[in-house]
């Protein structure tokens, strides 16, 4: 069985992390995207997440993955 490695981030994920609301979690969103110069389609991946917020990028990943 593969385990599955998400690409990008969501609001969704941001509330979960963070446990604020979703519309802190767009302005975060958004924030991070203006950081790294990205066009507002594009995606932030879990590796910008964690470089932007400070967290350690292998707890976002396993997070992601269902681990906490």
């Amino acid at each position: 069985m593969r385990t599955l490695k998400r690409l990008c981030i969501y609001p969704k994920d941001i509330m979960r992390i963070t446990g604020r609301s979703e519309r802190y979690s767009r302005k975060l969103l958004r924030e991070v995207k203006e950081y790294f110069g990205k066009k507002p389609y594009q995606f932030i991946s879990p590796e910008e997440f964690a470089e932007y917020s400070g967290l350690d990028k292998n707890n976002i990943l396993e997070f992601l993955k269902g681990g906490y």
